[in-house]
């Protein structure tokens, strides 16, 4: 590895493009219980999990705005795996970039994001696994990758990364949580505003039992600079899922991963409608620690949140600040029969 570490950060740009056929095909799976990982050593676990009809404005939307809040819903990037000296190595790409997405009919934004999307991919991994991130970044300012999570301190992502430069973040996977990564270049609040950001799953050793698995990210937009938002959305555009309503099975065990990445608000909540969810702060930890059905989370806070429902039908989910929700950060679970 230090030959083609070496090797990428003489050539930039260009070294990540050599390596690309290596990096770039990294595996996407839409849930854990379904991946096809060997290395995990244990037999694939089958998830129902029912489609998604996109209706006809939600298609218009998607492709119009830029942003496809169904990919980022359940969609995990386990990176390209190799083994090296008996250990899991997992290789991501990731790459920051700069377009105009369109979060509603009248409102263009300018987005700073991870692989040309908002939220950036969500990486996942067990613990212990040896992470290995080359990061270029075609962003026009300088970026850079700061992990959440225990690593050395040349590792932090702090250090801006020049535009048009490359380099490479390598560690190990822990502790098992739920953690993100987000640019550290100040102001760090325009920055994560902008949208580099995503989410870190480090999988516990021993996997948690099977569920639909849903990740949902709290963001806002300063649409003005002014330093507040006026809009904010799940998984990048606003009021996505309020017309394209998240479909569930009943009596299935559903894991929401949510994490608050919004700046400039101090804080907001997640509440669900007419259910109550088990909560694993941080996902550290195999029990819950509280039951409840609203959780206050300050910026950077993510948790995995379990629950169940019984009866069928759509039920909302938003913050409980409703002027958060009412611009644009809500949406509906549709609960089908099982």
């Amino acid at each position: 590895m230090d030959r083609q570490r070496r090797k990428i950060l003489e050539l930039g740009l260009g070294g990540i493009g050599l390596i690309g056929g290596a990096l770039a095909c990294s595996p996407i799976a839409t849930n854990r219980n379904n991946e096809s990982d060997k290395s995990l050593g244990n037999p694939p676990k089958k998830v129902m999990i029912p489609p998604i009809n996109l209706s006809a404005a939600a298609q218009e939307r998607i492709k119009t705005s830029g942003l496809d809040p169904i990919t980022a819903l359940r969609e995990f990037d386990y990176g390209k795996v190799t083994q090296e000296n008996g250990r899991t190595v997992r290789e991501f790409q990731l790459t920051a970039k700069s377009k105009t997405v369109k979060l509603n009919a009248s409102t263009d934004f300018i987005t700073w994001n991870v692989n040309d999307r908002v939220p950036g991919p969500t990486l996942r991994a067990t613990e212990g696994d040896h992470i290995r991130i080359a990061f270029a970044n075609q962003g026009g300012h300088a970026h850079s990758l700061h992990f959440h999570g225990e690593h050395p301190s040349e590792m932090d992502g702090v250090k801006p990364i020049r535009n048009g430069a490359a380099t490479i973040y390598e560690f190990d996977a822990m502790p098992y949580g739920v953690h993100l990564y987000h640019c550290h270049v100040a102001p760090v609040a325009r920055h994560i505003g902008k949208g580099l950001y995503g989410m870190f799953i480090i999988d516990p050793p021993t996997p948690r039992p099977p569920a639909d698995e849903l990740v949902l990210i709290m963001a806002g937009y300063d649409i003005d600079g002014d330093g507040r938002n006026e809009m904010y959305a799940f998984n990048g555009l606003p009021h996505f899922y309020m017309q394209q309503p998240i479909t569930v099975q009943q009596n299935q065990l559903l894991r929401l991963y949510v994490l608050n990445v919004i700046e400039f608000d101090p804080v907001a909540t997640f509440h669900v409608h007419a259910n109550m969810f088990q909560v694993y702060r941080t996902g550290r930890g195999m029990t819950p620690r509280e039951e409840t059905d609203v959780i206050t989370m300050g910026t950077a806070e993510r948790h995995i949140l379990e629950l169940t429902y019984r009866f069928t039908g759509k039920y909302m989910f938003h913050p409980h600040q409703d002027t958060i929700a009412e611009a644009g950060c809500m949406g509906l679970f549709d609960v089908v029969a099982s």
